[in-house]
């Protein structure tokens, strides 16, 4: 961390992350490697594997994570850390859902109205 040294995030119960340029890379890599389970039409996968190739290279272009945090303008590095743990769980299910695939029976009628028709 080449910047000013952070000793506390504001937030009650997230931590100070130690080294966490090299944490966001570790997560945002599990996160695309997740996402080549998902075929690449997906919509999940096609956007979210956009957002994740950008952030990531703006930790690999960054010099400290005060410029990562301003760069992405999504919260603190610690913030950052969560969601993209959060992300990986997500994608790891989706892989298992496979909610691209056609639905094995056919959906009620007015499944998708509101108000509901009783």
């Amino acid at each position: 961390m080449a910047g000013a040294i952070k000793k506390t995030t504001g937030l009650t119960g997230l931590a100070v992350a130690k080294n966490p340029e090299h944490k966001l890379r570790v997560v945002y890599g599990r996160i695309i490697k997740a996402l080549k389970k998902i075929p690449s039409d997906a919509a999940y996968r096609k956007y979210t594997e956009e957002i994740i190739q950008n952030r990531l290279q703006v930790v690999i272009d960054s010099k400290n994570y005060e410029e990562i945090e301003k760069k992405i303008n999504c919260g603190q590095v610690e913030e950052l850390i969560s969601q993209a743990e959060q992300e990986l769980v997500l994608a790891r299910k989706l892989a298992l859902w496979k909610p691209w695939e056609p639905l094995v029976t056919q959906a009620p009628p007015n499944q998708w109205t509101w108000p509901p028709n009783n």
